[in-house]
């Protein structure tokens, strides 16, 4: 499983690419409105922070045609190479859209998605990516984790190349349960990427072993 970042706060993902192995940033028009920064000024700072890691920017405009002209904008505006994934939701201009992009040369994430079905269509479509959104099932009396499970087995059996890239949470437990079906990757906010890497059990073990080897570790260095 590979671990993306679910934000645009500079600092955060500054600390996340520090300390975690981090495999990209993915962000959304509700993300980067919490930053209260323009699009054309956040998004190099992004850039300049992961490199070459994957970065996922979810597209605005509604119809398909629209949709291709804005990410290839972006791509040459921010001079966006291979790691660039454009985000686009399920809706049936974003389905037309999926195609139109890839037929472009560039590789598309499916975002918004709530239904095993909607995630076949979208692989069908040649989604590189799908974002299942767990916790937002769970609000609606569904089930996030069934739909990921149900995603990730319906994958395997169609012989999908397709990734499955799960999205919405709240807490640690919907990761470890989505970690456990299989699911490819997840994305986070930085206070569950931060607890799901830390265990306070680690902790008191790290303070005991200082305890214990102050008197002995007498290697200078």
């Amino acid at each position: 499983m590979i671990y993306l970042a679910d934000t645009a706060n500079i600092e955060e993902i500054k600390t996340l690419f520090e300390y975690y192995p981090m495999e990209g940033v993915t962000t959304n028009p509700t993300i980067l409105k919490h930053e209260n920064q323009p699009f054309s000024v956040i998004i190099p700072q992004i850039q300049q922070i992961i490199g070459d890691k994957m970065f996922h920017i979810q597209m605005i405009s509604r119809k398909a045609e629209t949709i291709l002209q804005e990410a290839k904008k972006y791509r040459e505006l921010f001079d966006l190479r291979s790691n660039y994934y454009v985000k686009i939701p399920v809706t049936r201009e974003g389905f037309k859209a999926i195609r139109m992009v890839k037929d472009a040369g560039m590789k598309v994430t499916a975002t918004a998605i709530f239904t095993q079905q909607q995630a076949i269509v979208a692989a069908n479509a040649g989604a590189d990516f799908v974002a299942p959104y767990v916790n937002r099932l769970d609000n609606i009396v569904s089930h996030g984790i069934d739909v990921v499970s149900d995603i990730v087995k319906c994958f395997k059996m169609f012989g999908f190349e397709t990734k499955v890239l799960a999205a919405s949470f709240k807490n640690v437990d919907q990761i470890y349960r989505v970690s456990m079906t299989g699911c490819h990757s997840v994305t986070a906010n930085f206070e569950v990427i931060n607890a799901l890497m830390n265990h306070p059990m680690t902790e008191q073990g790290v303070s005991d072993f200082e305890k214990d080897g102050k008197d002995l570790y007498d290697v200078k260095f």
